[in-house]
């Protein structure tokens, strides 16, 4: 908060001080208004002649600011510095046969740039006795050809495989949905998801992981690539194992959970929050999990990873044990399906779902692993 003394004021009347504290406190040429009051300030004290040597500001400089405060009746904001933007602007000119030459070889080849014109215009030019422009000039004038509507802006283009259909994709990003303030109460209401990036001897694999915030019920498998099919893929086996439906997703904004996992999200009607970037911390649950997983298990089976199916098989056992037998702290030091059984089944029934839950993990986490 700053601070102001009245000593530094103590020359000016009480007037003249509140508008100053009320016209030029907050604004955000402050600076320079104060810096042009004291200026005033010094002339009025010791002349123009030693003003002009210790500010280099001449007697007419002073002369308009004096001018600006009494039409302005005092305003201090009237001597904040104006707009310096010349009325007049410098106006570039193409020469019509360069213009004519770039509209023509753009209609007869659409979306070539600027290094693909050059040379081929420089020839032209030449040829014409027309002087040349550089590479540079040509991309800019293509950019103003295209504010002018002469030149349309390029859209991603494709060619559908065997029909020969063209597909046209507009370059507007869909706007991502963020978890802000929502609070999961019930099992199933967020699931976190991420990946993890395994490297040995130059083998490189992915461990998808998934966890839910309520229950910390967890699950991962792993994958030779870190694609969006393989992220569908995996939202897929997750939906599965879960003993309780999913209805909300949150990830990060990595391209795994983009394109084939959000078209999927959205036809099964699942919500799909995206993390802010750079800011791990909204994964809270599951980096802690990520840390879990490769200290426990992962990096205790790294001879295995360039067979994945084996690695998998030995995953799922540690997830058996890990949602069954291990006790959570954040839980009451109890495993995550314990906690979700006794917490959102009705007791009587607790006991006898303890062993079919166990039962059915088992049978669905080693199902899916041959589920084509």
């Amino acid at each position: 908060m700053r601070q102001i003394y009245i000593g530094e004021f103590s020359n000016w009347r009480y007037s003249r001080f509140m508008k100053y504290v009320h016209d030029v406190l907050d604004h955000p040429q402050r600076e320079n208004v104060e810096k042009r009051l004291s200026i005033i300030e010094f002339c009025d004290q010791y002349g123009f002649e030693a003003t002009k040597k210790a500010f280099g500001k001449s007697r007419s400089s002073i002369y308009l600011w004096k001018q600006k405060l009494k039409n302005g009746k005092g305003q201090l904001s009237t001597l904040v510095p104006g707009d310096r933007t010349p009325k007049n602007k410098r106006h570039r000119f193409v020469d019509p046969f360069i213009e004519k030459f770039i509209l023509d070889y753009r209609a007869a080849h659409p979306g070539v740039d600027k290094a693909t014109i050059a040379p081929i215009l420089k020839d032209a030019c030449l040829h014409n006795k027309v002087r040349p422009i550089s590479e540079s000039t040509v991309g800019r004038i293509i950019y103003d050809l295209k504010v002018a509507g002469k030149l349309s802006f390029s859209n991603k283009i494709g060619i559908r495989g065997g029909t020969g259909t063209l597909l046209v994709r507009q370059t507007k990003h869909k706007k991502k949905l963020r978890r802000k303030d929502f609070t999961p109460r019930q099992p199933g209401d967020l699931v976190q998801m991420d990946t993890i990036a395994i490297f040995v001897d130059g083998l490189k694999r992915y461990i998808f992981t998934a966890i839910d915030v309520q229950t910390r019920f967890a699950f991962a498998y792993t994958y030779k690539a870190k694609s969006s099919a393989n992220g569908r893929d995996f939202l897929k086996k997750v939906l599965d194992v879960a003993p309780f439906p999913v209805k909300r997703i949150q990830t990060d904004n990595g391209g795994e959970f983009a394109m084939h996992f959000d078209d999927f999200c959205v036809k099964t009607c699942l919500t799909h929050f995206f993390n802010y970037p750079r800011h791990p911390e909204s994964n809270g649950f599951l980096e802690r999990f990520n840390r879990t997983i490769q200290e426990q298990h992962v990096e205790h089976y790294l001879d295995y990873i360039d067979e994945p199916d084996i690695f998998n098989r030995k995953l799922m056992d540690y997830l058996i044990w890990y949602n069954t037998e291990k006790p959570h702290r954040g839980i009451g030091k109890i495993p995550p399906m314990r906690y979700y059984l006794d917490t959102y089944r009705p007791l009587d029934q607790s006991n006898m779902l303890w062993t079919l839950t166990r039962a059915y993990i088992l049978i669905a986490a080693y199902v899916i692993m041959f589920r084509k």
